[in-house]
């Protein structure tokens, strides 16, 4: 198979938004597990900001990834990873999410950067990059960020444990504590 291109969205790629979003909702009732659902202009300005990751395969997306900041810049989200399922199985989620990891310590070196997953395979990449699972209380407090939960079919999970515990795993890097060799070389990287 051809090689896959894996950037930073931009404006041009506002275009396969739609196509993103769908793919997002087909994964997650294929797999029956809460993937909260994003608003069409929340990823569009994502990709405005030049704060996700598209993989492209020619002129096709073929997967995607956001960050965001929280706490007035404490943390960092990576979210939204995606890959078409025709294209999984070419190492895709890694690379992207390794591109997410890099541009979120570029743009914010000091912040801790944290996930919620319900998959393996998304643990061990984020364990690899030196994420450790973590409670909910060690993450954003940030209302915003939790309000993002509420398209989850598990948010009903979250509230009735008063945003402590969900069916998704808290991970968290803190760079403060980083002793990881895989993500010091991205770091330096930059």
């Amino acid at each position: 198979m051809s090689e896959f291109n894996i950037i930073v969205a931009s404006e041009e790629h506002i275009k396969y938004v739609d196509e993103i979003l769908e793919t997002i909702a087909v994964a997650a009732k294929a797999r029956g597990t809460g993937i909260a659902k994003r608003d069409p202009e929340y990823v569009k300005k994502k990709m405005r900001e030049g704060k996700a990751i598209i993989a492209m395969h020619g002129d096709e997306f073929v997967g995607f990834c956001y960050i965001e900041s929280w706490g007035h810049e404490m943390f960092v989200a990576n979210s939204g990873l995606i890959v078409k399922n025709e294209y999984r199985g070419h190492g895709l989620a890694k690379k992207i999410k390794h591109k997410a990891f890099e541009l979120s310590r570029k743009k914010w070196p000091n912040a801790k950067i944290f996930g919620l997953t319900s998959t393996l395979a998304v643990m061990k990449i984020n364990t690899e990059l030196g994420y450790k699972p973590t409670t909910f209380s060690e993450l954003t407090d940030d209302p915003s960020f939790w309000k993002g939960c509420q398209g989850c079919i598990n948010y009903d999970v979250l509230t009735r444990n008063n945003f402590t515990k969900c069916i998704c795993t808290g991970m968290l890097f803190d760079p403060a504590k980083d002793t990881n060799e895989i993500s010091g070389r991205l770091s330096e990287q930059n």
